[in-house]
């Protein structure tokens, strides 16, 4: 039993599972957007190879709460994907992971072209950590 975080992006979404305990998030790929059938596809592959039970996407709130375009760019994927796989499609709120991701990789010295491959995946994670962070609490 595991969960897949995902950090939905118009180019990108940043993918991330939990190990079998539901403790840890680890960073496991980026999925570079062709067209939305083709992109959950990949994410229903996913699932299927990993014995994902949930999925948990990443839900862009502006800091005072309120939706922007994004947001409701994000909530029509996320309906998408949730027909077309057979486990719950959950949302998380993901203010300041993409800002999380970036301070990160730059105290780790990384160049900017690195930090572009790995931003997504690192914010799908961070998201999918503060689930199963939550999930612990609660």
């Amino acid at each position: 039993m595991r969960i897949l975080g995902l950090d939905f992006g118009t180019k990108r979404i940043g993918v991330a599972i939990s190990d079998e305990l539901l403790l840890t998030a680890q960073g496991m790929d980026t999925i570079y957007r062709k067209e939305l059938k083709r992109d959950l596809e990949a994410i229903a592959g996913i699932v299927k190879e990993n014995n994902v039970t949930e999925i948990v996407v990443g839900l862009p709130v502006s800091m005072d709460g309120t939706h922007s375009r994004k947001t409701k760019e994000t909530l029509e994927f996320i309906d998408l994907l949730a027909k077309s796989v057979t486990v719950p499609v959950r949302s998380w709120d993901e203010r300041l992971t993409t800002v999380q991701a970036d301070r990160s990789m730059l105290e780790r010295g990384m160049d900017s072209f690195k930090r572009r491959q790995l931003a997504d995946k690192i914010a799908a994670q961070l998201i999918l950590q503060g689930y199963l962070d939550c999930r612990k609490r609660g």
